[in-house]
């Protein structure tokens, strides 16, 4: 496929272009290797960027920090993979997105068997943001990959795919972690994280298929300078860009808060069990890949609004002192989440024109912004109101979402046709 006239791109949308030939959908050869291989590459991404998150108490207790400070491992592994996620992009333009991913993943996965090692939480806190830089060059080449390879009918589906892998890594980096820690400490487990990021990274090279619709062209800065302008130009993709930096906002705060929250009374769990809490995310792996036929059944902004009052259900539920509410509060959380992810993604994919991995890396830029600043305040909120405080910075940024989705609904009823 011929690149596009910035010079910097290689791919156009599903609706301004034909599909290429050879790409992928279910049924066709291919498409469950491409599936399983980017699944476990989200598996690997996600046990990784979050393999402190589960543990920070004991963090806290190891190393002497304080909730803030240990809440930084976390959000400095996330403000790291925003910061390089769209220049690693941009890089993938040239090498190939298979390099890219293949790259990253490496030097993330050989990061997180040094982590176990470090003497403080200082060094804790600079190694995790190398390793969230590292992955970087993951996600948005991930997005770019499979919107060339896969058909445009399929596409929610495939990154829907792809969102799952990221829940069931976050769900399963989490449990592991937390019962080894039990057993063995807390350095012991990141290093079980460390082993299986490995298996993942395996599987990912193994199965991934060559590229059929990447064209490589040559770095252009001032090319990538207005492809970025046209995409923070693009009123739908502003919106899609804040909308997934609220989202990732709750599911940051929550996330990094709820271990302390049930360690201490009136719970006063185990760490283990505090793992097991993250089961949760099979939810998360069912909501987004139905993301599909969701948002074929509500369209796009329908599906957002049920995303949007599933998520705000959930953070009122949780605020009961009781285990089981806790826990339903927490379902409903992470399945609101990744609907609102996989459907906010996949309509980043959906509407750039040109420059698909930059717009994909301004998505993913922007939402992990959204989880560095979720963990911070949310920690900050905590330690100021307990987890009533963490609870209202939920609902504020899940309010933020619903007049964004709001005002998008309106710009659709009343703009001009061909008009955003």
């Amino acid at each position: 496929m011929p690149p596009a006239s910035t010079g910097a791109l290689t791919t156009v949308s599903a609706a301004a272009a034909p599909s290429p030939s050879g790409q992928l959908e279910p049924g066709r050869p291919g498409y469950r290797r491409m599936s399983f291989a980017l699944f476990s590459a989200g598996m690997a991404t996600f046990a990784l960027l979050y393999s402190t998150q589960a543990l920070l108490p004991a963090i806290s207790s190891g190393l002497g920090a304080t909730a803030g400070q240990a809440s930084w491992t976390v959000s400095a592994a996330t403000g790291g993979l925003a910061v390089f996620v769209l220049p690693l992009s941009a890089l993938s333009e040239r090498l190939g997105r298979r390099t890219m991913m293949t790259a990253s993943l490496s030097v993330a996965v050989a990061i997180g068997l040094l982590v176990p090692f470090v003497p403080d939480v200082g060094s804790l806190i600079v190694l995790r943001a190398v390793q969230g830089a590292a992955l970087a060059g993951l996600p948005a080449s991930a997005m770019a990959f499979l919107a060339e390879e896969v058909r445009p009918k399929a596409l929610v589906a495939a990154i829907g795919l792809f969102v799952a892998g990221n829940s069931i890594g976050g769900m399963s980096g989490r449990i592991l972690a937390g019962w080894v820690a039990q057993a063995a400490g807390w350095r012991t487990a990141l290093g079980a994280i460390g082993v299986l990021s490995v298996l993942c990274a395996v599987v990912f090279r193994l199965l991934l298929p060559r590229a059929r619709n990447f064209t490589a062209v040559p770095l252009d800065p001032r090319a990538l300078g207005r492809t970025v302008a046209t995409h923070l130009g693009d009123p739908l993709l502003r919106r899609l860009y804040a909308i997934g930096a609220l989202f990732m906002t709750v599911f940051g705060a929550v996330y990094t808060v709820i271990g302390y929250r049930l360690v201490g009374a009136p719970f006063s769990l185990p760490q283990g069990l505090v793992g097991s809490v993250f089961l949760v995310y099979l939810v998360g792996t069912v909501s987004s890949a139905t993301a599909g036929r969701l948002v074929g059944r509500l369209g796009r902004r329908g599906a957002l609004y049920l995303a949007v009052s599933t998520t705000a259900a959930g953070l009122l539920l949780s605020l009961a002192d009781t285990i089981a509410a806790v826990l339903l509060g927490l379902v409903l959380i992470t399945a609101g989440f990744f609907a609102g992810h996989a459907v906010a993604s996949s309509s980043v994919s959906h509407t750039a024109k040109t420059g698909r991995a930059q717009a994909s890396a301004l998505y993913q830029s922007a939402y992990y912004l959204g989880s560095s600043a979720g963990g911070a305040l949310g920690a900050a909120a905590f330690h100021a109101e307990g987890w009533a405080g963490t609870v209202a910075l939920g609902l504020l940024a899940v309010g933020g979402v619903l007049a964004i989705t709001l005002y998008g609904s309106h710009s659709a009823r009343t703009a001009p046709p061909g008009v955003r």
